[in-house]
Formats: structure tokens, C-alpha cells, sequence
């Protein structure tokens, strides 16, 4: 789409140049009119741009109040406010929040540390992005920080997280990440659909045993972590 132009030569203005109508027909002009309410309208409809001031820092008190719009999406799970206070108090390295130049949440990343021996891994419980600023490789900034921090802080030997099945967008994504599913758990979401088990072998884990697929399906009941 081109640029459109200004009466002060600003590309970027929203304001039309006016000059000359003066000789335009009312067809002429209904029709300009039309064309520019046809730019205007797709690029309202154009993602917003993340740019060099976009922050991403530590989920804080206040962003509870202030995520919700982030958290619309249907594929999106919400919790109770306790919940996500828990992640707060016990794993604040492991939740982080991406934040435009206007202070808008962008994003954000929830997760922790479990398991014990060779199962000591990073879980990424949710990572979302609101949907105007997707596209735009913030889920893989956000989820790149939750990888170094359970790779360097914690030494873990892999990073898992749980997706739909039926979640194709998402499963892509994670497989780009580096992810593989290692196993399917039946009726993992409500009793109704599946879940895949995807992970990402860390620097600890040098055989990449951690990542090897499980041959069957289990049942959420047989889940070592939750």
C-alpha cells in the first residue's frame, strides 16, 4: 500500500491534501473520498509495529489489573487472580510481560522451574500475544528468555509447555522454536481434547534423552508434573 500524501509533505499525516479539488467532478470526489476511507481502513487494520523502545521486563502487581485484553483470545487460558500470583511469588524470573512505548501489554510469558534429576526442567505454563501485535516474533523473544533463564540460571535439561492438538498455528510455531512433541495426554483440556507434550533439550541434556517421543498416549492422571 503507498504512502499517503500531505498537504505538509509528511507521508505519515493524517491529514489530505485538499488542493485542486476545486476542478474535480462530484463523481471524482466521491470516488477520492471512497479510496481514502479504503487506506484508512487497512491500515487501521495493519498490525502495530513493534520498535526498538518495546520493553520486556518482569510481570508486576500492577499488570493484573491491565492484561485482560491480552488474555481474549479463545485458545487463551485464564486464571483466577490467585493463580497468577502464585507464579509471582514463587517464580518472578519465569514471568515476564512485553510493553509497547505507549505502555500497552503487548504480551506475556508465565512459567517455573519443577521436576527432580534428569526431569528438572523450565515449564512454560502460557505464553500469549495480543492479537494487533502478533506476527511479529515477540512469543519467540519471550519464549528465547524463559529458555536462557532455565538453561542458565537453573541448569535445566529441557523446557516443555502443553498445546491443543488441534492448535496447528502453535504447534508450528514451537516446532520452528525447536520443539518436538514428546508425548500425546488424552483429554488434557477439560476432559474433552487432547494435549501435545512438547519440548526443547537444553545444554544440560547432551544426548537429548529428555526429548525422545514416548511411544503411547497417557492419561492426565499419569503425568509427572502438571
Amino acid at each position: 500500500m503507498g504512502t499517503r500524501s500531505s498537504c505538509n509533505g509528511n507521508p505519515h499525516s493524517t491529514a489530505v491534501c485538499r488542493e485542486g479539488e476545486g476542478g474535480k467532478s462530484s463523481a471524482e470526489k466521491q470516488s477520492a473520498v471512497g479510496r481514502q476511507q479504503t487506506a484508512d481502513s487497512r491500515q487501521q487494520q495493519l498490525p502495530l509495529r513493534p520498535t526498538a523502545m518495546t520493553t520486556i521486563r518482569r510481570f508486576c502487581c500492577d499488570d493484573l489489573l491491565r492484561f485482560a485484553s491480552v488474555n481474549l483470545d479463545h485458545l487463551t487460558e485464564t486464571f483466577n487472580m490467585s493463580f497468577y500470583m502464585t507464579y509471582l511469588a514463587r517464580w518472578p524470573d519465569y514471568f515476564h510481560v512485553a510493553e509497547s512505548p505507549g505502555n500497552r501489554i503487548m504480551g506475556y510469558i508465565m512459567g517455573k522451574v519443577e521436576g527432580q534429576g534428569e526431569s528438572w526442567h523450565g515449564h512454560v505454563t502460557a505464553v500469549t500475544v495480543a492479537p494487533e501485535y502478533r506476527r511479529q516474533k515477540l512469543a519467540k523473544k519471550l519464549m528465547n528468555l524463559l529458555e536462557e533463564i532455565s538453561d542458565k540460571m537453573d541448569k535445566a535439561y529441557f523446557v516443555d509447555l502443553f498445546v491443543r492438538a488441534s492448535n496447528m498455528p502453535a504447534i508450528k510455531m514451537y516446532e520452528k522454536l525447536g520443539y518436538v512433541v514428546y508425548r500425546r495426554v488424552l483429554r488434557y483440556y477439560s476432559g474433552e481434547e487432547d494435549g501435545l507434550d512438547m519440548r526443547k533439550a537444553l545444554s544440560r541434556d547432551v544426548e537429548k534423552k529428555s526429548i525422545i517421543p514416548l511411544k503411547r498416549a497417557i492419561t492426565p492422571d499419569e503425568l509427572e508434573y502438571d
